[in-house]
């Protein structure tokens, strides 16, 4: 019974070398989320640009509106920028890795700074929120 408690150790070292030594994820992208509002009132793509831009101002995220249906979004932290392309319709958006700087991007492997998820999953969950207002 002893052998067990030596492979039991050496287990919990090699999880808790490779949860500390992990830089990056695999890119996070949201595509084809529907435009869905409390209420289900169907909404105008004028509606849609204000919601999404809303939600990036709010956290920290630079909007710009290159064309309707098409939302160009920069984040700066520190010495790190994301940037997002985010079409859109009246019933869909989707929010797409577009460029970075700092963030350990790896084309070939799509993996990024473990930061990147995180923000994209906050202003995936800011548009949401702003888009049931709509409805109200």
């Amino acid at each position: 019974m002893t052998w067990r408690k030596p492979a039991s150790v050496l287990f919990c070292l090699m999880l808790l070398a490779l949860v500390g030594c992990r830089g990056g994820g695999q890119i996070y992208n949201v595509k084809d989320a529907p435009v869905t509002t409390a209420t289900g009132k169907e909404v105008s793509l004028d509606q849609v640009t204000k919601a999404i831009v809303q939600a990036g101002s709010g956290l920290g995220w630079t909007m710009t509106v290159s064309k309707p249906g098409y939302i160009i979004g920069t984040l700066n932290i520190r010495s790190h920028t994301a940037v997002v392309e985010i079409p859109y319709t009246t019933k869909t958006y989707s929010i797409l890795y577009k460029d970075s700087t700092n963030l350990k991007y790896d084309p070939k492997e799509q993996t990024i700074h473990r930061n990147y998820k995180g923000w994209i999953e906050r202003l995936d969950a800011a548009i949401k929120s702003q888009l049931s207002g709509l409805g109200l």
